[in-house]
């Protein structure tokens, strides 16, 4: 019904969603959701099996079994048992992250969340996991980005897989300079001490699903998981929407 009151609607809704394609301007066909077009969503590239285990890093050779472990991850003891990601961090997957996080375009955020929970569903049974945990911000960079990407991905995982999010759980306390610059040692020295439990109790005998944006060394990840480990969970799972390649 076309009456002045939808077409106030749609106009609102147009400015929060808009309805071209914001990676190729596209116009957006009706029953299209969110805010890339299916031509663009196409190109996404999902990471299949075979994939390490630990890293989520996916193999283009033959080899047996669906899940194994490669040779970035021989030598290197990460504190979560397994590694979940949905696609590589590159193309549209790497736009969407990059321009909700550092633009504030919450519309890619229905993306990303669909992203990752295409992955959480089809890798992890969830009987088998307690509640899941955002990896967090520090607070000065909470307050200049005014949300923490790692949350809005757990709040909506958490309602979709009717486990509870623990955002409290963690806390950064330290401000790192940013890795995206630094190699795998150096990302590892940069988070030593930066997070601490902040609610161990809730987190206690519990199997923890650790949640963030992109999986790129795994630092970032592993120095939660410690955290965690140390507190009481008795296992913890990394589940990312991308993995840097």
């Amino acid at each position: 019904m076309n009456t002045p009151a939808a077409s106030w609607v749609r106009s609102a809704v147009d400015l929060v969603f808009p309805r071209n394609c914001q990676i190729c301007t596209t116009a957006l066909e009706e029953s299209e959701h969110g805010v890339i077009c299916a031509a663009c969503l196409g190109t996404v590239k999902w990471i299949e099996p075979p994939f390490c285990r630990q890293c989520a890093s996916p193999f283009a050779g033959a080899v047996t079994g669906e899940m194994w472990h490669c040779g970035y991850c021989q030598d290197l003891h990460f504190q979560f048992s397994q590694a979940v990601a949905a696609t590589r961090a590159e193309g549209v997957v790497r736009d969407a992250i990059h321009r909700l996080k550092y633009n504030r375009e919450m519309y890619y955020a229905t993306h990303l969340q669909a992203w990752l929970l295409a992955a959480a569903q089809r890798w992890i049974d969830w009987r088998a996991w307690d509640g899941i945990v955002p990896v967090p911000l520090h607070p000065r960079k909470h307050r200049e980005r005014e949300f923490n990407q790692a949350t809005v991905l757990a709040e909506a995982l958490g309602a979709a897989v009717n486990r509870p999010v623990w955002p409290t759980a963690l806390r950064r306390v330290k401000d790192t300079a940013t890795q995206t610059k630094l190699h795998a040692k150096e990302r590892v020295q940069n988070l030593r001490g930066a997070f601490v439990a902040r609610r161990a109790d809730s987190v206690a005998g519990k199997r923890v699903v650790l949640v963030d944006d992109v999986f790129t060394t795994g630092a970032t990840l592993d120095g939660c998981a410690k955290v965690l480990r140390v507190a009481g969970a008795v296992d913890v799972l990394a589940l990312t929407v991308a993995r840097g390649i």
